[in-house]
């Protein structure tokens, strides 16, 4: 009993995770749609005639509330199931990248698009003098794949990527990849809305293409609605995203032509441009940097504290080792590995072999009693300053270093 217990914590614990992981709008929209469908299921609800969207419905009685109702409804069981499920991925990233309140209004432009579509497309099929197909008027259509099929261009649009995987089939070029997806779908399943899905995807490329930007309000109409204190509670929530921490311009995207401006996030890969709000691990030449203050190239300090903490126990190794005079050698190459210079390394060995009674390689320019002074000053003794600058080749800094690798 006991291994079984532990996986059910852990698979709840997993479940949580994974809950927890997904935006405030997005798994609202899961809940509302869940809860609807159980809501039917329970009392005995299948009259999906009245609230589904009906073209001829729209027309004859103006039931505008349709667009609405139609998108929350379901079915069947596995229909609420599968949107939801193709809903988590597409609407958290959307959400992640817009927000909440953007993604929402995104949602509510998207299905009002979609029914205007559906129903300009039924009109002209259906009354069309060739040959007229009156049964689109009559079609009733229901469920969220509407909108879920404008995310997916949408999301392909942003990725930047120029294949989509099919189910991990095949790969398909992505300016097809939502096309591909229609037909597989009216093949594989029955009483599927090809019209719907249609309008979606039709939606999805004029959203992309910039035809919806002159409806979309600028950053201060969210930020007010964000503000307001009817919405204070879910704002407050972790889960809740402001649309003020994000691209002011990321709520559209627009393909441009090479003169006009970027657009931000939309104008390429979406992944190169969230990487560029990540702080950076910083290379070797960004750590040189240079102020107005101290003229000259500089380090960050952080960069070299490593390499200042090895070189100190190194120099403390060698110069307490007195036990052999001939060592030199070997002292010589362990300084090599601890990443000193060329110019550095034999004026350190020279000290080190000073200090441990060895041969003292040739020495480079005498130091001048100024520097001299200025190291006694410092608290060090004059004859340890004069061997340690004679080792430095005059170098203040590496006589320095040397006469604390003594002093520890």
């Amino acid at each position: 009993m006991r291994p079984n217990i532990v996986s059910e914590a852990g698979l709840q614990t997993r479940a949580g995770q994974w809950w927890d992981n997904i935006p405030f709008l997005t798994s609202a929209v899961v809940i509302v749609c869940g809860v609807i469908y159980l809501v039917c299921l329970l009392v005995g609800y299948d009259s999906f005639y009245e609230i589904c969207f009906l073209p001829e419905a729209l027309v004859s009685h103006f039931q505008v509330y349709r667009i609405f109702t139609s998108i929350i409804f379901h079915g069947s069981l596995l229909h609420v199931f599968f949107n939801m499920f193709a809903l988590v991925p597409l609407g958290s990233e959307l959400e992640r990248i817009m927000g909440s309140i953007r993604l929402l209004y995104m949602i509510i432009l998207l299905a009002t698009s979609n029914a205007i579509f559906h129903l300009i497309i039924a009109l002209v099929v259906a009354h069309n003098p060739i040959k007229p197909y009156p049964s689109l008027m009559t079609e009733c259509a229901i469920g969220f794949s509407g909108i879920i099929f404008s995310m997916i261009v949408i999301e392909t649009s942003l990725s930047g990527v120029q294949s989509r995987s099919v189910f991990g089939l095949f790969n398909v070029p992505a300016k097809w990849y939502a096309f591909i997806l229609l037909v597989l779908f009216q093949l594989l399943m029955s009483n599927v809305s090809l019209l719907g899905h249609l309008c979606g995807i039709l939606s999805g490329f004029a959203y992309t293409y910039g035809l919806f930007n002159f409806l979309i309000p600028g950053p201060s109409f969210y930020s007010a609605i964000e503000s307001s204190s009817w919405l204070a509670s879910c704002v407050r929530r972790p889960k809740f995203i402001l649309c003020s921490g994000g691209n002011p311009s990321a709520y559209i995207p627009t393909y441009s032509g090479q003169n006009s401006p970027s657009s931000g996030l939309f104008s390429g890969n979406i992944w190169r441009n969230l990487s560029s709000w990540m702080p950076q691990r910083e290379t070797a030449a960004q750590s040189i940097q240079e102020d107005s203050r101290f003229p000259g190239r500089g380090r960050t300090l952080g960069a070299g504290q490593n390499a200042a903490v090895n070189s100190d126990s190194n120099l403390q190794a060698r110069l307490l080792d007195n036990s052999n005079p001939n060592n030199t050698s070997d002292i010589a190459a362990a300084g090599a590995g601890q990443g000193l210079s060329n110019e550095r390394r034999s004026p350190v060995n020279n000290a080190v072999a000073a200090t441990a009674g060895g041969p003292v390689l040739p020495q480079g320019p005498v130091a001048s009693n100024e520097q001299i002074d200025k190291l006694v000053s410092m608290g060090f003794e004059r004859t340890q300053v004069e061997v340690a600058l004679a080792a430095a080749d005059g170098d203040l800094n590496v006589a320095v270093e040397i006469l604390m690798s003594q002093q520890g």
